[in-house]
């Protein structure tokens, strides 16, 4: 049987794990390593490290963190944010990460996913996407939405469908697809775009962003998603990964028990 998986994520700013609305209004929400160990404990299937400020500020990777975290916890988890070479994901994943995802230095050059994969293998690429609907397609049947690079500062002119198409192509095992729209407003995933993007790849993906109700994580799987990011849900107390994985199961969508 294969299980959907539930992924808390863990976005870090200064040490800290913050969350915002549509990519703003940020505020605290603990330390990364206890929030880890705490998901970790009940029964996450994985864990998802986001540096949100890394590549907008050219800091170093939080190759620090990753080593800390897999001190702590026994899940996979995944460590994105200003990973720019070969080099920066050899130091994240000989720390303890499991995989690496890469966003804008991927979009400013794309062969970066081809090295990853031919060095690590492409279950240890993540390739995260934040997507923002174009205007004038609101309409599900002929939305299209654009690529941002920088933590979202920035629109690429790219595609959202065909940039997850040709990521996938090049050695992304997996596809972290963040609506940007949606992010931390609680009014549910991007169904149109989850689906676009999942019937466009092969590989796994990721629905994050909008996640408010514990049904929002079974609409996102049946439209296509082989894993749901949640992150202010769980942070603030909301709802429990157990909470999460008894409510998919109850609506018949196969989770990993906890045990």
């Amino acid at each position: 049987m294969h299980f959907k998986r539930v992924i808390p994520c863990l976005d870090v700013d200064a040490g800290r794990v913050v969350k915002g609305v549509e990519f703003l209004d940020i505020r605290d929400a603990g330390d990364p390593v206890e929030l880890a160990a705490h998901y970790d404990r009940e029964g996450a299937d994985e864990l998802v490290f986001l540096d949100i400020t890394a590549t907008h500020e050219k800091r170093d990777t939080i190759a620090k963190l990753a080593r800390s975290t897999a001190d702590e916890v026994f899940v996979p988890f995944t460590i994105g944010g200003g990973i720019r070479s070969v080099t920066d994901a050899q130091a994240v994943l000989d720390a303890g990460a499991d995989k690496v995802a890469v966003n804008s230095a991927a979009l400013e050059r794309p062969e970066l996913l081809d090295e990853l994969a031919a060095v690590f293998g492409v279950q240890c690429v993540v390739l995260a996407i934040d997507a923002k609907a174009q205007v004038g397609s609101e309409d599900p049947q002929t939305s299209r939405w654009e690529a941002y690079l920088a933590g979202g500062r920035t629109p690429t002119g790219r595609d959202v469908v065909d940039w997850a198409r040709e990521g996938a192509g090049r050695g992304a095992g997996e596809i972290l697809l963040t609506s940007m729209d949606r992010d931390g407003t609680s009014l549910g995933y991007d169904l149109a775009l989850t689906s676009a993007v999942s019937d466009a790849v092969s590989v796994p993906v990721i629905a994050s962003g909008g996640a408010g109700e514990l049904e929002h994580l079974a609409e996102a799987l049946r439209a296509g998603a082989d894993a749901v990011l949640c992150a202010s849900i769980f942070h603030y107390g909301r709802f429990s990964v157990a909470d999460a994985k008894a409510h998919l199961a109850a609506a018949g969508i196969p989770v990993r028990e906890i045990e």
